[in-house]
C-alpha cells in the first residue's frame, strides 16, 4: 500500500497521471502494480514514437541527444565488436555485459536526462517492436544502440519500408 503522501494520496485522477506520480519520491511506494503499469506504458510508448520517427524520418539525420557525437565515440570504443544489427541479449544481460555496461552508462549521469529509465529496445533492427523482439534497457544503452544504428545505416530498412508504402 502507498504511504499517505504516495500514490493513494493523489485521488482517481492523479493516480492515473503518469507524469505526477512518477515525479513522486521512491519512497512513497511499496509494490505498487499500478506504477508497474504505468513505466511500462511510458516504455511503450517511448518505442512507439521512435518506430514511428524511424519510419518517416531519415534515420542518418535524427538527433536522439544533446551528446550523440560523445555517445557515439565512446559505444564505439567500449563495444567495437556488438552486432548492432541483431543484438544477443547475454550482451546486453549477461554478468559480464552488466560489468562492462555499467561503467559506461554510469559516466552519463546528470549528462543525459533519464539515463538510467527502463526503456524497450529492438533486437532485430529490421523488425518492429513484437514481444520477441524487444528487450528491457536502460535509456542510455538505448541511445548508444540507436545512435549507432542510425548512424552506421542498420535503421534504414525500416525507413525505406515504410516510406516505399507511402
Amino acid at each position: 500500500m502507498a504511504s499517505s503522501n504516495g500514490l493513494a494520496s493523489l485521488g482517481a485522477d492523479g493516480a492515473v497521471a503518469p507524469a505526477h506520480a512518477l515525479s513522486l519520491s521512491a519512497d512513497a511506494y511499496e509494490n505498487d502494480g499500478q506504477l508497474e503499469l504505468m513505466w511500462a506504458m511510458k516504455a511503450y510508448n517511448h518505442a512507439e514514437v521512435y518506430f514511428n520517427l524511424i519510419s518517416s524520418v531519415d534515420p542518418k539525420f535524427l538527433k536522439l541527444t544533446k551528446m550523440d557525437d560523445e555517445i557515439y565515440s565512446s559505444f564505439k570504443e567500449k563495444f567495437k565488436h556488438l552486432d548492432l544489427k541483431l543484438l544477443n541479449p547475454d550482451d546486453l544481460k549477461s554478468a559480464e555485459a552488466k560489468e562492462k555496461w555499467r561503467p559506461f552508462c554510469n559516466q552519463y549521469e546528470g549528462q543525459v536526462e533519464d539515463f538510467n529509465y527502463g526503456t524497450l529496445l529492438r533486437l532485430d533492427c529490421g523488425k518492429d517492436y513484437t514481444d520477441e523482439n524487444t528487450i528491457f534497457t536502460t535509456r542510455i544503452q538505448f541511445f548508444a544502440i540507436e545512435i549507432a544504428r542510425n548512424r552506421e545505416g542498420f535503421n534504414d530498412a525500416v525507413f525505406s519500408s515504410r516510406s516505399s508504402k507511402s
